[in-house]
């Protein structure tokens, strides 16, 4: 290949929301390097996610497509091998592809499936040819523990080599647990919230989201990515070989475990609460008052992965401790793009930075994740650098998705795109031709869980245009809407206001329209009949 095609390094913060990065507007968090990026290319101010849910959105990162097209429609199911993914065209086209980090793109436990219920109906087999488990195995985290010879299976999803860390906190398994454990045995000792330092003041400790750990940061999986990420560096440097890199980081997301400096770097009483904690006059939505409801009466539960209403003590926590985490990444960040320099590779690699989703972190009095689509957890950062392309500098407020990643490299690196990409290249906001553009971004979400009463596992779907945001869930108990212009903070919902009902029919037709743009259309016809 010519030294004019690009390389790319494609780097990703695990639940990270786009306002706790400074260069998004945040007055106290430290992030200098990711600053100065987004000061030198281009930054997406409205950029969404396909669905606000790991596994599948990073499924829809590799594909290009939505969640209920590619198969992994919630945590729990695995994007299917046989998948395109924009990694295997480049790896077919002569590019280096690496993964250094977080992939979930297959289950990290084997802990079993909330359903199918007792309850539920009974079903003889499969629509499709089940998954094979051992297959599906590649990233369990359990496997990893009690089977040495346990690995991933070359190439993974189109990427040639991997470097896995999986899991979060200081009790991450993978390339990283095992490397940790046979090179350092001692400094492994130390992980986990049964050999922490003593934190008897923090509230999140109480309920296993936070501990502060003995692992020292250079030992971190934040420190072992980036050195291996430089690694991965040097060796396409040597090679003289194209390259695509994912570096993706497993912080910040819970449970908060900051390293060495970074755990007190910012102090709880310091941090600003986001501006919807403090709640508005109007009444809250019916599922946001029962969560409240839980917390009041000492009912919410407080330790799984699941969303819950918290103290404002808990919300300053977790955001000081994520900007403690985030603040270390920056500085990992700032080492790779200095490596960069160093081997020469600079002038000629593409810098792009992403989350797979956020985080409430106070948002309407909720930490963590789960289904309501507020700003806060369905917007994501997202970064691009071009160093060939100076005209690709600036801001775009079109709204942006987890899908348009996939074509944008694709287009960048002159390659096709396979039939069935339902993204959008962004080169074309990026050399401010937004005239064409999608005048809305649909969000899938669906659940293993049953949340807020309803009887059936929780399914919405979310349309987000320039000023509104809709969000109906399945069986139509549920709605909201949301004026963005007049109400940013999203505390007026106007479901149910009489003067909004034309606005929502109209909104609920565009929403239609655009699940019906997003169905499949792979394979293509063999024939007219």
């Amino acid at each position: 290949m010519s030294q004019s095609v690009p390389n790319f390094l494609l780097i990703i913060a695990d639940q990270l929301r786009a306002d706790h990065l400074a260069c998004y507007g945040n007055k106290e968090i430290k992030t200098p390097n990711l600053d100065a990026l987004a000061a030198r290319g281009w930054r997406a101010e409205r950029f969404y996610v396909a669905t606000p849910i790991c596994m599948p959105n990073r499924a829809s990162l590799m594909t290009g497509r939505m969640p209920s097209l590619h198969g992994a429609r919630h945590n729990g199911v695995p994007l299917p091998l046989e998948s395109n993914t924009f990694v295997d065209v480049l790896r077919q086209a002569g590019w280096g592809t690496a993964l250094v980090g977080k992939a979930h793109l297959q289950n990290i436990t084997d802990t079993p499936p909330l359903y199918p219920r007792p309850e539920d109906p009974p079903t003889r087999g499969e629509a499709r040819a089940p998954l094979a488990t051992n297959d599906y195995g590649q990233e369990c985290g359990q496997w990893w523990r009690d089977r040495a010879d346990h690995g991933v299976q070359l190439p993974f999803y189109g990427y040639e080599h991997v470097d896995l860390a999986i899991d979060h906190g200081d009790q991450v398994w993978g390339d990283y647990g095992r490397w940790l454990q046979n090179e350092h045995p001692d400094i492994a000792a130390l992980s986990g919230p049964e050999n922490a330092i003593s934190t008897p003041d923090y509230a999140l400790s109480r309920i296993g989201q936070a501990w502060r750990t003995r692992v020292p940061e250079e030992y971190s999986t934040t420190a072992w990515i980036g050195e291996r990420t430089r690694a991965m560096l040097d060796h396409y440097a040597q090679e003289q070989q194209p390259f695509f890199i994912q570096c993706s980081f497993p912080d910040p997301h819970h449970p908060f475990t900051p390293h060495g400096q970074y755990w007190d770097m910012y102090k709880p009483e310091d941090v600003s609460l986001p501006d919807s904690f403090h709640l508005g006059s109007h009444p809250l939505p019916a599922h946001l008052q029962l969560l409240h409801q839980l917390r009041d009466e000492g009912k919410a539960v407080k330790h799984t992965p699941t969303l819950f209403a918290c103290t404002e003590r808990e919300a300053r926590e977790a955001i000081a401790l994520n900007y403690g985490s985030i603040t270390h990444i920056d500085a990992e960040i700032g080492r790779i793009l200095d490596h960069l320099e160093h081997t020469g590779q600079a002038d000629n690699t593409i810098v792009m930075f992403m989350s797979d989703h956020g985080d409430f972190m106070g948002d309407h009095q909720l930490l963590l994740k789960g289904p309501l689509h507020y700003q806060s957890i369905i917007r994501s950062p997202f970064i691009w650098f071009d160093p060939r392309a100076a005209q690709t500098q600036g801001t775009s407020a079109a709204v942006c998705s987890t899908i348009d990643i996939a074509p944008t490299v694709l287009e960048r690196a002159n390659q096709l795109p396979y039939n069935g990409i339902q993204g959008r290249s962004l080169l074309k906001l990026m050399h401010n031709d937004a005239q064409t553009w999608r005048s809305g971004v649909l969000i899938e979400e669906e659940n293993q869980r049953k949340l807020f009463n309803t009887p059936i596992r929780t399914k919405l779907r979310s349309l987000v245009t320039p000023q509104h945001r809709i969000s109906l869930y399945e069986g139509g108990q549920i709605g909201e809407l949301y004026d963005l212009h007049a109400d940013p903070l999203e505390q007026h919902n106007l479901w149910n206001e009489p003067d909004a009902q034309a606005l929502k029919t109209r909104l609920l037709c565009q929403l239609i329209d655009t699940m019906m743009a997003h169905s499949e259309t792979s394979p293509l016809p063999l024939a007219i009949a």
